[in-house]
């Protein structure tokens, strides 16, 4: 068993051992320090930081889109008040988004809906505001005209309207419309129409036959902090006047889907807080479980109370840590309110490990001494499950997500003080409530009842409702100590079936399946986390959100191509390395061709060259080449003066950028691999280029989410197998561990896929969480067949399921429970963490209960010897055949089950996770069952051969480290303090 490191299990032990009798002894510092420590910590709520910016919480700290954005911001930054271009910006900044669709046909081309949509801009343009710098300032009224984004002193303008004054002729046939650019031929404007029309159905010559959908957008101004909050109020105003508009049914013949800035934050926001009216029902469904889990036919012994103090001490733990991490400075986001229903669910779990060792101890001991026996049994457990949930989290904040890092942070915090205050404050519990059991009170009332072999003359109604506890005259009568049903069928039933050859081959062939499932799950894996899962399924964005992924996804992006660094413009040389650049983007299979290209040098060379006979200027030297780019081409009203940078004193351009237009991406895999693509094109030219779209900061979580996804689940994997082997000392189990927690993860990765969740930050959270989770019984399977002491595997297993397959089906089915609140809240956020943790559950009860148990029968320690055994019984050697031979005791042979060495830990570990016993204490109704073959035994000697059989067997277990099977423990807890030594005449 390693003994190497074996160390760390005995100092648990001991030290909880020690831990267990100050708190028997005094339970009451343990009660009141821990309530006082956690009203301190809740203090910190009062500091709390509210964070909802998406691009903050979902995009890497450092991801690539940042940089770029910092380069294009260093030559280019915006000016909203008086250079403003939609196509140019590098931040969202405050603006309004309308997509139209009409509500009968496919067609906007109309002069009714061209009316109601002149109707529509004059509402969001007449929509006004109050706003003040400050609480203590007088409130100033603002309209759309006044804060706008404007270029030259004119609101950025959607001229698509001005067709009005056109659409007769249209309507009627006698004008055309040209796909994608025409010039209005009575307002000049030059319409550009795949900036406005969505879905537009094009004729082999060009000409527009049907707009199915067009969009109107609506900036405002946002270069300082002030003018961006004022900003955001008024798209709060925006919303609502266009919503109530709608809603209203103001318009007869268009439908309106409307956009803002504010829409991510303001939709997140109310997608997390969809799920706190859950709480309270949650937290009571919790409470009843575990109430109705502790609760016995023995009203002495069972434990309703501590079932409901286990959630209190869980809710303690949980408003304990966020506190601390409120007090440290860490922003609160709105993920983290799944942690309470996650973090109640690992409290319940433990509950069950420390009521179960409580089980175990013998009822006639004190209560420190039960205390001291129940510390050192549920240490080994609990700190698994606690260091293994908390290092998973620990990975997690190794994520470049801040959303990760937060949540791993608030729920590392809560899960160290579940552990802390299980140890103390609900051990305390436990040793109040043991006084009153010491006592024969009733569980619930505290009076004193009568054991139930004593109260055979009281009415039914007592012995059904009062009677419990054990006669301290007889504590090993059978009627005190039923065996119970549950445990007995894991270890009787399930067992039995495992053993047999048909259902491990059917076992193997349904892991196979699973396994083949899981891997075709994850060749249909998609990444990245689109907007509308954001939102709540009824939010109004939603329909904005399809609207725009089905008309606008043929020219989505306008992207921005910065060349930083001083280059000399006029060399030839210069120009066609810039040139074959651009021709190198545009035949990019993401990128349209040259018509919807924006390059001031291309348009600006090839002006020169077209007219050089009659401009009688030259470009062939820089200084030349500047002072004819300034006076002919970068005139204030042109959008190309926003393109070059001139060095300080104009001397030099130190950087350029043009523009190019991504076509047909429909979905995030094309957006990542598009994002990848001009990277790539951008990295292989000489020249050092930086490509740009604000929305590259989102998709950099599609390339490093899988990556980061993978390097935590692999790291986890190798974290988890080392902490298994430092606490349960075996190189082979700590190797099932690692396989199981493989296995595991790769179901949820494969069959999430299935189940309609993508990998993205949300996701990834769940997997890195998984890799505690799934540590927890699969670990504890391990570390029991490996303790165990039985010679075959059948034994051994037989042995696993008996002490492991009830707790393993408790926490399951407590954890499902924890989450089942998410599903009702109607958003993507929280169903994804109901999927993926109800699978995990899933994937490992039936990992522990089924797959390891096979698996170990068939290849792991004693594997060997079931099969010699087996065959030794089908042909048996004359020695086994023989007669048995007489033996001799001397009567003075004394066996001293109570030997071998100090250790104040009391009898023997719960193997792994343990579990409630919840019709008896497991020593008491060992006793009953010894006391009923000893009265069918008809001769003496029968039973002093047992007896010294059984005292060398408490013997041997004892100086092998306590780690005996269950039914070495019966045996064991069958004496008394003053009967430790039996002697034999």
């Amino acid at each position: 068993m390693g003994c190497g490191v074996r160390f760390v299990d005995r100092l648990l032990t001991r030290g909880f051992y020690k831990l267990g009798l100050v708190v028997g002894e005094t339970p009451g510092y343990f009660l009141i320090v821990p309530v006082l420590l956690t009203l301190l910590c809740v203090t910190g709520y009062q500091r709390v930081q509210y964070e909802m910016d998406p691009e903050y919480l979902f995009s890497p700290e450092k991801g690539p889109g940042k940089v770029e954005r910092n380069v294009v911001e260093t030559y280019f930054k915006m000016n909203y008040s008086a250079r403003f271009n939609p196509t140019r910006i590098t931040r969202p900044g405050r603006f309004g988004r309308v997509i139209v669709v009409p509500k009968e046909g496919d067609n906007m081309l109309s002069v009714e809906i061209w009316k109601e949509l002149r109707e529509l801009d004059a509402i969001i343009r007449n929509t006004s505001i109050k706003y003040g710098h400050d609480e203590q300032d007088r409130e100033e009224t603002f309209t759309y005209e006044e804060i706008c984004a404007r270029w030259e002193e004119h609101c950025f303008d959607n001229d698509i309207l001005n067709l009005d004054k056109i659409m007769d002729e249209v309507v009627a046939g006698t004008l055309n419309l040209t796909f994608p650019i025409m010039i209005n031929p009575v307002t000049w404007d030059a319409h550009t129409f795949p900036v406005y029309f969505g879905g537009t159905v094009i004729s082999d010559d060009g000409i527009i036959i049907s707009v199915p959908s067009l969009q109107l957008v609506y900036f405002v101004n946002a270069d300082t902090k002030y003018q961006d909050a004022r900003g955001a109020k008024w798209e709060e105003a925006f919303l609502d006047n266009v919503g109530r508009a709608e809603d209203g049914g103001r318009f007869k013949y268009i439908s309106t889907a409307r956009f803002a800035s504010r829409t991510l934050d303001i939709e997140l926001e109310k997608n997390t807080q969809s799920v706190v009216p859950y709480f309270g029902s949650t937290f009571v469904i919790m409470a009843l479980f575990s109430t109705l889990t502790c609760m016995m036919a023995d009203w002495v012994r069972s434990k309703p109370v501590l079932g409901l103090l286990g959630n209190v001490s869980a809710a303690m733990g949980t408003l304990a840590g966020f506190g601390l991490a409120m007090y440290c400075g860490v922003d609160f986001i709105g993920i983290n309110l799944v942690s309470p229903l996650l973090m109640c669910s690992i409290g319940i779990d433990d509950t069950f490990v420390m009521l179960a060792a409580w089980r175990r101890t013998p009822v006639t001991d004190p209560v420190p001494q039960r205390m001291a026996a129940m510390m050192s049994e549920a240490a080994v457990s609990i700190t698994i499950t606690s260091i293994t949930d908390i290092v998973s989290l620990w990975i997690g904040m190794l994520s470049p997500f801040p959303s990760i890092q937060i949540f791993c942070l608030y729920s590392s915090f809560a899960v160290g003080f579940i552990f802390a205050w299980h140890v103390t404050f609900f051990a305390a519990c436990v040793a109040v409530v043991g006084y009153c059991e010491e006592q024969n009170r009733h569980s619930l009332f505290c009076f004193k009842v009568q054991p139930v072999s004593l109260s055979g003359d009281r009415s039914w109604l007592y012995r059904v409702f009062c009677a419990g506890g054990v006669n301290p005259k007889d504590p090993d009568n059978p009627a005190d100590n039923p065996e119970n049903m549950l445990m007995a069928f894991f270890r009787d039933t399930l067992s039995r079936y495992l053993s047999w050859w048909f259902v491990k081959v059917v076992v193997l062939c349904v892991f196979a399946v699973y396994l083949a499932g899981a891997l075709y799950g994850l060749t249909t894996l998609q990444e990245g986390l689109q907007r509308r899962k954001l939102s709540r399924a009824d939010s109004y964005s939603i329909e904005f959100y399809d609207r725009e992924d089905y008309f606008f996804r043929e020219f989505p992006y306008r992207m921005q191509v910065v060349i930083s660094g001083a280059l000399n413009y006029s060399d030839p040389v210069v120009q066609d390395q810039i040139e074959n650049l651009t021709r190198t983007f545009e035949r990019s299979p993401f990128i349209s061709n040259s018509l919807y290209t924006e390059s001031w040098l291309r348009s600006f060379v090839s002006y020169i060259r077209r007219n050089q006979e009659y401009l009688n200027v030259s470009i062939d030297t820089e200084p030349e080449f500047i002072k004819t780019l300034n006076e002919l081409w970068l005139f204030k009203p042109n959008p190309f003066s926003l393109d070059v940078k001139f060095s300080n004193d104009g001397s030099q351009i130190i950087a350029s950028r043009f523009m190019i237009q991504a076509v047909n991406i429909s979905d995030g895999n094309m957006e990542k691999d598009m994002v990848r693509d001009l990277r790539r094109i951008s990295r292989e030219s000489s020249l050092n280029v930086s490509v740009f779209h604000p929305y590259f900061v989102f998709f950099d979580q599609f390339e490093l989410v899988k990556p980061t996804s993978i390097q935590s689940m692999v790291v986890g994997a190798v974290v988890m197998m080392i902490i298994s082997f430092i606490f349960i000392p075996n190189f082979l189990c700590s190797l099932w561990v690692a396989f199981c927690i493989i296995s595991i993860e790769t179901g949820v990765a494969g069959y999430m896929a299935l189940w309609d969740v993508n990998l993205d930050s949300i996701s990834m959270i769940n997997l890195i969480m998984c890799i505690g989770f799934s540590v927890d019984f699969t670990a504890h399977i391990c570390y029991a067949y490996m303790s165990s002491k039985a010679e075959t595997s059948e034994e051994k297993i037989r042995e696993c399921l008996y002490a492991l397959g009830l707790p393993i089906f408790q926490g399951a089915t407590s954890t499902v429970l924890g989450v089942i609140a998410l599903i009702l809240a109607q958003s993507y956020i929280f169903l994804v963490f109901f999927k993926m943790i109800f699978l995990v559950i899933l994937f490992g009860a039936l990992h522990g209960m089924f797959l390891l148990p096979v698996l170990l029968s068939l290849f792991g320690p004693g594997a060997c010897s079931s099969v010699r055994r087996r065959r030794s019984k089908e042909c048996p050697s004359p020695s086994t055949a023989s007669f048995p031979q007489p033996y001799y005791v001397r009567g003075k042979f004394v066996v001293d089950g109570g030997s071998g060495g100090g250790g104040g830990s009391g009898g023997e570990k719960d193997q792994g996770l343990g579990t409630s016993g919840e019709d008896s204490s497991e020593s008491s109704s060992s006793k009953s069952q010894r006391r009923r073959v000893e009265e069918e035994e008809a001769e003496e000697e029968a039973a002093q051969r047992r007896r010294y059989v059984e005292g060398w067997r408490r013997s041997h277990s004892y100086h092998n480290g306590g780690y005996t099977s269950d039914e070495d423990s019966r045996h064991r807890y069958h004496r008394s303090p003053r009967h430790s030594v039996t002697r034999f005449p």
